[in-house]
Parts: structure tokens; C-alpha cells; sequence
């Protein structure tokens, strides 16, 4: 009984796990990678399509500009650890043809954990090496195709059938002289020995499923659920108390204990007000003990508010935290904090926002929407900022190190996606495969925040939607002292 305790506990679990939805790292439904990287005078536009499942081939997409390059080698490796020393043999890109700038690889992910892909890049200018991180994991287990299943099994039935059928020949007639009839007796042992291969084979048959299930349970074990975060709200003050992921040595545990700074916070909190998108909140709650967040929200419309709480672990992987709050009535609120920005567009059931968006002190945002769009698709989106005179804003100053932060959201919730000017990637993941410490930022070639001359009126993110609907943007720049946040909607076919 004892022996098949696990496996039957194996495949309830298996059972009730597909009964589930399907969580992402990092972002919520955006398992891809956008990112652009300087590798000296290289710039790398970097696309990587992560698999569904580990080990899985990720594909790799390079656009190039600036110095010319001429040959890409791609590496998958660890971002930290013994096993980020010792990199394997590197692939090489391939050069389109048609555009000898666009660069395509493949990659073999073999487990899960924070991946980065190191790109040698040899050109013009001389060699180079830059790293893009990827936070590699199972996301879902891939079933079989009905028509394929179908065909294997009329083949698998057909060797039961014709293995029985050699067993019964060989009773019956291995032993008989050519041309002699084999005697009723032999006809009865080789009915007899059909019937006992057939119920061999059925058991062989069921061993095999049983283990083909359990085996299949344990693999869907190692599919990616992000740390449960459990908010509760007193007054004003939002406890988040995050909860460690308990795995094992297969399954690699995840601490609620060893968070990195991203852009100075700990956690990148996005508080937005269901079901009409019309209140939105970029908050940055500090950590009071171990795996517990705590923020005093500003004055915030009643109503119920979806969180996105972004995290950093110490080896590179992020993670977004989801769960919801409701806000009451008249709650108190407190002055928000420097780094705090909140905006109030339309609600999603008053039509669609466009291209340009009024801000409250008479600064407009501009998008400058591609003419078409598409899920799946690699774009490099420009905001501008505008003054109250109608030209480009001459103060723009950087927002947490950045020129700007944006937010890609499915309205119906199955996508968030907190990005910044060069990607994607948590800036704090990308310092650490490029060798830097993902807890100096002083140290981070991309930080802005002594910068203290204007900013650009213009704003750059990398993202590519990944399934079609409805998204409201939300795009935050900052000018002077202000923190102003944009919102743009657009429906991807």
C-alpha cells in the first residue's frame, strides 16, 4: 500500500494542478524578453521567446544597429553560481539574408532558475560581449496531439495484437513437422498462451501508464507558481506579508529574505482599480521584517484594486506578486512617498483613450502609435512629453534612475508587464549578468539618477504583446519635481 501512496498522491496532484491557471515569472501572461543593450558601440534590440517548458529551446532574435556587426555567439548560463563559471559552447547566429542587421539563434534552456543569454558580438568596432538575463521556467507541461495520440495508439494496438499472435503461433505450431495440423491439444495451448500474452501485456501496459503519470505529476511539480502575498489593510496601512516557496532539491526554494533593490526599492507595487482601469498607482512599499511589506496608501478612490508587486531575488530572478484590496470609503490617506506616482484616466467603459493624453498641470503625452499592431511582435514604443505651450518638454528629469517606467495591462488582468526604456528585465538582474552587484547602483551604467541636466521629451520601451485584446498603458515620466502619468488603450487583433 505503501508503494502506491506516492504515486497516487502524485497524480491527485496532477489532477487538481490543471485544474489551476497557469502562472508567469517575472510577469503576469509576458513570458518574453525585450531589451535593448549596449554592447560598446553595438546596440542589440534582443528578443528571446523563453519555452513553455524546461528543458525547452528558446529562440533569439537580435536587431542590430550603431557599429556594424558581422557574427553573434549566443550562450545560455546561470547568472550566479558555480555553473555561471564554466559557460558551454556558444551558438551562432544567424544573419538574414534579406536584412544582414537581424540576427536569429536558437538556445537550449536546460533547467529552471535565472538564465542570462551572453551575446559575443564581433564587428566593425572589434569584439564585445554583453549579457541579456532570463528567468527560465516551466510554465505549463505540453500534451499530446489528439491526432497523433490517435495514430500511436492504433499502432500500439496493433503490436499488442501481433505479439499475441506470435506467441500463439509459436505454441501452436513451433514444434510440428512442415505440413503437419496441430492437434486440438495445441490448439487449446495456444489459445491458453494468447490469452495469458495479452493479460502480461495489458499489465505491462498499465505499469507503464502508471509510471508515464506519476512521472508526468512530478515533472508538473516544477511548474512555475509565483510566492503568495497576503494583503490586509488597517486605516491606511497596507500590510503584504510574502510567504517563501518551499521546493526541495529538485525544485529550488525561493526566500522571502533575500530581496534586491530595483531601482532603489525593494518592491515596485502597482495598485489598479478594477474593473475600469480609471485609478492607478506606481507605490513602493518598504520592508519591515522578513517577508512582510508595509506602505501608508495616499487618498485612493473606493473600490476594489488589483496589486502587481514586483520583486528581485539575490541570484537575479524576479518575480510579480498578485493579489487584491479592497479600499474603503473616506479611508485616510497619507502624502505620497517621492518615488510614488497616481493617475486617473477614463474608465475603460467610457471608449477607447488615443494617441494623446491631457495631463492635470497642462503637460500633454503623446504615443506615437504604430500603424499597425500585432500579438507576438517585437515594437519599440515612443512617448513625448509636451509642455503647456505645446513643444517639447525642456525639464524632463529622470523617474527612479530611468527616463521613464511604463506598465502594459491586459484589461481583463491575464497580462502585466512593468517596464522600463531598456527592456524588460529587472535592472537589478541585468547589472548581475553583466557583472556588476545587483546592490550597487552606483555602480549601474544605465542609472540616471545624478544625472542633472534635462532628459529627452521622448521615451523609448521595448515590448511586444503577447496575445490579442484589449491593454491600457500606463506610462509615467517625470518633469521638474512633477510625476506625471500617462494612459493609452489599444486593441491588438
Amino acid at each position: 500500500m505503501n508503494c502506491l501512496s506516492k504515486p497516487i498522491r502524485l497524480l491527485l496532484f496532477f489532477a487538481l494542478l490543471f485544474a489551476l491557471p497557469h502562472a508567469v515569472q517575472a510577469h503576469v501572461g509576458s513570458k518574453d524578453v525585450y531589451e535593448q543593450v549596449n554592447a560598446g558601440p553595438y546596440k542589440l534590440f534582443v528578443t528571446i521567446r523563453t519555452p513553455t517548458v524546461i528543458p525547452g529551446v528558446a529562440t533569439v532574435e537580435v536587431r542590430s544597429s550603431g557599429a556594424t556587426v558581422k557574427n553573434i555567439h549566443i550562450t545560455p548560463l546561470p547568472i550566479t553560481g558555480e555553473a555561471s563559471k564554466h559557460p558551454p559552447t556558444s551558438d551562432p547566429m544567424k544573419a538574414s539574408t534579406a536584412d544582414p542587421a537581424f540576427f536569429t539563434g536558437n538556445i537550449w534552456m536546460m533547467a529552471s532558475g535565472s538564465w542570462q543569454v551572453r551575446f559575443d558580438v564581433s564587428g566593425d568596432a572589434g569584439d564585445q560581449v554583453v549579457s541579456v538575463p532570463v528567468p527560465a521556467v516551466a510554465i505549463s507541461t505540453l500534451k499530446m496531439q489528439h491526432g497523433l495520440g490517435i495514430t500511436l495508439g492504433i499502432l500500439g494496438l496493433f503490436l499488442v495484437v501481433s505479439m499475441a499472435g506470435i506467441v500463439a503461433a509459436a505454441v501452436r505450431d513451433a514444434r510440428l513437422e512442415p505440413g503437419a495440423t496441430p492437434s486440438p491439444n495445441r490448439k487449446r495451448k495456444a489459445i491458453l498462451a494468447t490469452i495469458c500474452s495479452l493479460a502480461f501485456m495489458a499489465l505491462l501496459l498499465w505499469g507503464g501508464a502508471t509510471w508515464w503519470n506519476v512521472e508526468a505529476a512530478a515533472y508538473s511539480l516544477n511548474v512555475y507558481h509565483p510566492m503568495s502575498v497576503s494583503p490586509s489593510l488597517s486605516g491606511n496601512l497596507l500590510n503584504l506579508n510574502v510567504a517563501a516557496y518551499d521546493g526541495d532539491k529538485e525544485r529550488a526554494s525561493r526566500s522571502n529574505k533575500d530581496f534586491l533593490p530595483d531601482h532603489g526599492h525593494l518592491m515596485h507595487l502597482y495598485a489598479i482599480r478594477e474593473p475600469e482601469m480609471d485609478a492607478v498607482f506606481h507605490l513602493h512599499p518598504e520592508l519591515a521584517s522578513i517577508g512582510d511589506f508595509r506602505i501608508s496608501l495616499p487618498t485612493m478612490p473606493a473600490g476594489e484594486y488589483k496589486l502587481y508587486g514586483d520583486i528581485v531575488h539575490a541570484n537575479g530572478f524576479p518575480e510579480t506578486l498578485v493579489s487584491t484590496i479592497t479600499v474603503p470609503a473616506n479611508m485616510p490617506g497619507t502624502p505620497p512617498g517621492a518615488d510614488d506616482a497616481s493617475g486617473y484616466p477614463q474608465p475603460l467603459s467610457h471608449g477607447e483613450l488615443g494617441n494623446s493624453y491631457k495631463l492635470p498641470d497642462g503637460y500633454t503625452m503623446v504615443w506615437d502609435r504604430p500603424a499597425t499592431v500585432s500579438a507576438n511582435t517585437a515594437y519599440a514604443f515612443h512617448f513625448h512629453l509636451i509642455d503647456g505651450d505645446g513643444k517639447p518638454a525642456s525639464d524632463v528629469q529622470p523617474y527612479m534612475g530611468m527616463a521613464g517606467h511604463a506598465a502594459f495591462v491586459k484589461t481583463d488582468g491575464t497580462v502585466f508587464a512593468h517596464t522600463h526604456p531598456e527592456g524588460s528585465a529587472a535592472m537589478a538582474a541585468l547589472m548581475l549578468a553583466n557583472g556588476s552587484s545587483g546592490t550597487d547602483h552606483n555602480t549601474m551604467n544605465m542609472d540616471m539618477s545624478a544625472h542633472n541636466e534635462p532628459l529627452s521629451s521622448t521615451v523609448e520601451f521595448p515590448y511586444g504583446f503577447p496575445s490579442s485584446g484589449r491593454y491600457r498603458i500606463f506610462v509615467q515620466m517625470k518633469h521638474s519635481a512633477t510625476i506625471e502619468t500617462g494612459a493609452f488603450d489599444v486593441i491588438v487583433p
